[in-house]
């Protein structure tokens, strides 16, 4: 690199030292330098995993030019697909203002503008619903896991505040997952992820998913004690999406009033359109106390999060300097401006393109071609599905023989990137995936349990037709 005057560098002398090294040189470091996330390395390092480069709508591409469908939205995250012209714009207008600027004793117009939006676009109550507050206040963070930990802090302190320090708990589903840090980890429930760490956590009582007589009778015994009751609303994502039954969220809420114990809705996986609405307690009209929001929220650009309280919640931190009722929470990229403007654009490509409306379709599709390319293979015990989210869960095999990792790699030879939780194969596209891309991720995920699970490989719609992997 070449320096210039004021001590600013010349871009156009900046060597790009990643464009210049080969796939294998960047494997190689890969291996030498990173540890990556829910991985065991020791069998990792032994697969040549595709090293993405680029991306462009539901495609992405990796440094050969191998094109793969993203059928988990880049981990659940993406929702109108990558490069979207309208996103782009709306980050690159926020880098030529300002790219970070703190919200301790400041603050700024895109944070602003979003948060004004969330609030608008909350689950709201309905007139039936008169006594039912709305959510009002929108407090930023950067992942799904710190949403979830200022829920339960919120809820903690607000009852501690106003005199009720009994109420010290939560209640949390079995099999819940609510991200890694100390306090989601305490409110979850996959033995697998979290039994480790037990010695750190706080208890919390777990009711059975989807059982609204566990929760009756977990709030019966320990109500007085509950701060909050935490749930995944509709569909249990990390558990091996597990639905819940019509009705359990609204009964949970009912509970809760019940009780007087707050409701917290994760929707870090759920929202912005996954299940067919913007969000899933709109489903059965629910309206949480907390909210919590992250994933889909910028389109899958940025790391943002958000945690949406009542009024209420919030009127309970309020007091005088030396009262110390603040909410001592904070991150030093919370709210980051380059966040919140890819977010708006996000919410305006959702009213521009009628992503709602239009995803109806998608999710028709969706269930056309499950029942007609997945559904008929022998080795597929259940098909879950809450609008686009999908699980495919196989019969059950020995732990060893590791099914869904192998299905996969099958998976990802033929040009679809796929994720397993253990046997169950997760399908989560992004909204805008085309129609014939939908039946070509579901024919291509098919075809990987076929040659996975069956002694002679079978073929389906995909390798029937002849069609190859797309190649940039």
């Amino acid at each position: 690199m070449q320096a210039v005057a004021l001590g600013r560098l010349d871009p156009t002398a900046c060597a790009d030292t990643l464009a210049v090294m080969t796939t294998a040189e960047l494997s190689d470091a890969d291996r030498r330098v990173l540890w990556h996330p829910f991985t065991q390395h020791q069998g990792w390092e032994d697969e040549l995993a595709p090293i993405i480069e680029r991306g462009q709508g539901t495609t992405i591409y990796d440094t050969d030019g191998t094109a793969y469908i993203d059928g988990v939205s880049s981990l659940w995250c993406n929702i109108h697909g990558h490069r979207h012209p309208h996103i782009d714009a709306a980050i690159h207008a926020q880098v030529d203002r300002i790219s970070h600027s703190t919200m301790l004793g400041l603050s700024h117009p895109p944070a602003i503008e979003l948060a004004q939006r969330l609030v608008e676009i909350a689950p709201s109550p309905s007139p039936d619903q008169p006594k039912r507050e709305p959510l009002t206040r929108v407090f930023y963070s950067d992942s799904g896991s710190t949403a979830v930990e200022i829920a339960l802090k919120m809820a903690f302190q607000s009852f501690a505040q106003n005199g009720q320090q009994q109420r010290s708990s939560f209640i949390c589903l079995r099999d819940a997952y609510h991200g890694d840090t100390i306090g989601s980890v305490s409110v979850g429930g996959i033995d697998l992820f979290h039994s480790l760490y037990r010695p750190l956590l706080f208890d919390a009582w777990q009711a059975d998913s989807g059982d609204a007589g566990s929760m009756a009778e977990l709030l019966e015994q320990h109500g007085h004690n509950v701060a909050a009751v935490i749930v995944e609303p509709l569909i249990q994502g990390a558990a091996g999406m597990l639905v819940h039954p019509p009705g359990y969220l609204k009964r949970v809420r009912e509970l809760c009033d019940a009780h007087g114990v707050l409701m917290i809705c994760d929707e870090v996986a759920t929202g912005f359109g996954r299940t067919g609405r913007m969000f899933a307690c709109e489903h059965e009209g629910v309206v949480p106390d907390l909210l919590c929001l992250a994933k889909g929220i910028t389109g899958g650009y940025l790391p943002l999060a958000a945690t949406l309280a009542t009024e209420s919640v919030y009127r309970s931190f309020l007091g005088e300097h030396e009262d110390y009722r603040t909410f001592f929470h904070g991150h030093t990229y919370t709210g980051n401006p380059l966040a919140c403007a890819a977010a708006i654009a996000s919410l305006e490509v959702f009213e521009q393109e009628r992503t709602l409306e239009r995803v109806q379709t998608t999710i028709a599709l969706l269930v056309d071609y499950l029942d007609h390319y997945v559904k008929p293979l022998g080795a597929v015990a259940e098909i879950r599905r809450v609008g686009l989210m999908t699980g495919i869960a196989l019969s059950d095999s020995p732990a060893r023989e590791r099914l869904g990792h192998q299905v996969t790699l099958a998976a990802r030879r033929r040009g679809a990137i796929v994720r397993p939780l253990g046997d169950v194969i997760v399908l989560m596209p992004p909204l805008s995936i085309s129609d014939s891309e939908l039946e070509q991720l579901v024919r291509i995920s098919a075809d990987a349990i076929a040659e996975v699970t069956q002694p002679s490989p079978a073929t389906t719609g995909a390798e029937q037709a002849g069609q190859p992997s797309a190649q940039a």
